[in-house]
């Protein structure tokens, strides 16, 4: 192989995709946030995996590793588009196989998951519904990675 082609290969397989798994608590259903999900699940150049589990208990699937935690959280870290991307670029770069983005019950996450976690990401400080909370994030997921990929979807 030659020298060009070498490097081409290793800059292929730093930049591979991260897996986007969304472990949401409680059923989306048949919704206009369902619809808003699908719309932004078949943008995405990113594989995605979207786990619905009952408002308590169900078991989580287990994460390819390595991997990252986000948890939604109202006291977490609001972060902008760009600043988000940069975030998901840093960790595909650094080989996470996956990242978990967790949306809590009702009452939100114990303090046991927020401490474990990777990141609490909030999207403002306002309470955003459920349902409407995962359509954000989606949104957010499919513009950080336009954002990766140079595409113009976003525009700063």
């Amino acid at each position: 192989m030659q020298p060009l082609a070498l490097e081409a290969n290793k800059n292929r397989k730093r930049h591979s995709a991260i897996l986007l798994h969304i472990i949401a608590r409680g059923k989306i259903a048949r919704s206009p946030e369902a619809e808003l999900v699908a719309r932004y699940e078949k943008r995405l150049s990113w594989p995605v995996k979207l786990t619905e589990l009952p408002e308590t208990g169900g078991k989580v699937p287990d994460a390819q590793t390595p991997f990252k935690t986000v948890l939604l959280d109202e006291r977490g870290k609001a972060m902008g588009s760009e600043d988000f991307a940069q975030l998901l670029g840093r960790w595909r770069d650094d080989g996470m196989r996956e990242t978990r983005f967790v949306l809590g019950a009702a009452d939100g996450h114990s303090k046991e998951e927020r401490a474990e976690a990777d990141l609490l990401l909030a999207f403002g400080p306002a309470t955003w519904p459920h349902l409407l909370a995962r359509a954000m994030l989606m949104e957010q997921l499919y513009r950080a990675t336009s954002i990766l990929a140079g595409h113009p979807y976003h525009r700063a």
